[in-house]
């Protein structure tokens, strides 16, 4: 796995150094990035936060079951209320009768929950900070494809020295690289605007464009 990441010595600025690649691996430069953004202290509580409202926003909640009210029937008395010897009953669609209701099942619900805007960037902030000081993020000077290849990416990631769980970060929608991605195993990608604290965590590396960087930037610093 490659290092890219590099502090300067004590007592200098602490903005952190980070070579820049292109698609051959080959270092064509590098490149200090901002430390508000990707030297920022880490903070775990944040990030669990942000990692369970996005799973909490994916959930459907459409799990569903019918009370007595919604039961087709039972709108007649079954028996009359004295003189059978049996228990008065008023609908058979009472929950404890076999066919009817269900008391207190589940309804359709929206699970999602926002955090303030401040405390999402933030999370993001440390996330990126904490792959950053791993060394699991990779420059790209551009990541160009003529034409869908996925044999073309994998191509790219090998030159990269990626292996594993990976996000690939672009400025645009690149339907190139999504489609020649798409199908190689644990690599995903997304687009810089998009970028989200889950899918950070959940990848081992981050190729990220030098046009996808100066977007995250615009939006955290």
């Amino acid at each position: 796995m490659r290092s890219q990441c590099m502090y300067l010595g004590k007592g200098a600025d602490p903005m952190p150094k980070v070579a820049v690649y292109d698609m051959q691996g080959s270092t064509v430069g590098e490149l200090e990035l901002n430390d508000e953004i990707f030297a920022a202290p880490v903070n775990e509580g944040l990030m669990h936060q942000a990692v369970v409202m996005y799973l909490a926003n994916q959930r459907r909640g459409t799990a569903a079951t019918k009370t007595r009210g919604a039961v087709r029937g039972g709108g007649r008395k079954p028996w009359r209320q004295k003189g059978t010897g049996r228990a008065r009953h008023g609908s058979i669609r009472s929950p404890i009768w076999v066919g009817g209701g269900v008391a207190f099942g589940p309804e359709p619900r929206d699970y999602g929950f926002t955090m303030p805007k401040k405390a999402r960037r933030q999370a993001l902030r440390s996330a990126l900070s904490s792959k950053v000081a791993a060394g699991n993020v990779i420059i790209l000077d551009e990541l160009q494809l003529d034409e869908p290849k996925t044999r073309k990416m994998v191509d790219v990631l090998r030159n990269l020295q990626v292996a594993g769980k990976a996000l690939i970060v672009t400025c645009d929608d690149g339907r190139n690289v999504v489609l020649s991605a798409r199908n190689i195993p644990g690599v995903v990608t997304t687009r810089a605007r998009d970028l989200n604290v889950y899918t950070v965590l959940n990848n081992e590396q981050l190729v990220i464009t030098k046009q996808a960087l100066q977007a995250i930037e615009e939006v955290l610093a």
